[in-house]
C-alpha cells in the first residue's frame, strides 16, 4: 500500500493543519487530529489526481512517523500510471494495446471513477507487469 507522510500542526482558528512533504501543494484541516487525518486522505488524492491530469511526476513516499494510506483503488492507480511514466508509455498508447476508446483510459486513471480490477489488470498486463496483491496481518 501507499501511504504518504503528513505533519499535524495546531492552526490559529482552534483547527489542525495537514501538510505533507512529498506534496508542498497539500494542505487540509479539520476538527481534531482525526478529522485532520480524514480529510487529509481526499486532500492527498486531489494532490495526485492533480498532478497526474498535468503528466506530473507522483513520488514515491518518504518516511515520516504520521502517515496517510491511499484507497486501495487509488494505489492501484497511482502504480499504473507511475509505471506508465517510467516505460514512457502516453494513454494514446496504452489504448491502442488494448484495444480501447481513449476515454476508457482517461477513466482508468481517474481516481474518482470506480474502476473495475479485471481492467485495471490487463493494463498492467499490456505493459508487461504483473499485480501482486497481498492481505498481510498488521504490526
Amino acid at each position: 500500500m501507499l501511504s504518504y507522510p503528513v505533519r499535524l500542526s495546531p492552526d490559529d482558528n482552534d483547527t489542525v493543519l495537514v501538510t505533507a512533504p512529498d506534496f508542498p501543494e497539500l494542505t487540509a484541516f479539520g476538527e481534531d487530529e482525526e478529522d485532520a487525518l480524514w480529510h487529509a486522505v481526499d486532500a492527498l488524492e486531489e494532490a495526485i489526481a492533480a498532478r497526474m491530469q498535468t503528466r506530473e511526476d507522483v513520488p514515491e513516499p518518504s518516511r515520516g512517523r504520521r502517515r496517510v494510506a491511499l484507497p486501495t483503488q487509488t494505489v492501484l492507480k497511482v502504480l499504473l500510471y507511475q509505471a506508465m511514466r517510467r516505460k514512457r508509455v502516453r494513454k494514446a498508447e496504452l489504448a491502442r494495446r488494448l484495444h480501447w476508446h481513449a476515454p476508457q483510459v482517461d477513466r482508468l486513471l481517474d481516481l474518482r471513477h470506480a474502476s473495475r480490477l479485471d481492467q485495471i489488470d490487463a493494463a498492467a498486463n499490456a505493459l508487461g507487469l504483473d499485480l501482486d496483491i497481498r492481505v498481510t496481518e498488521r504490526g
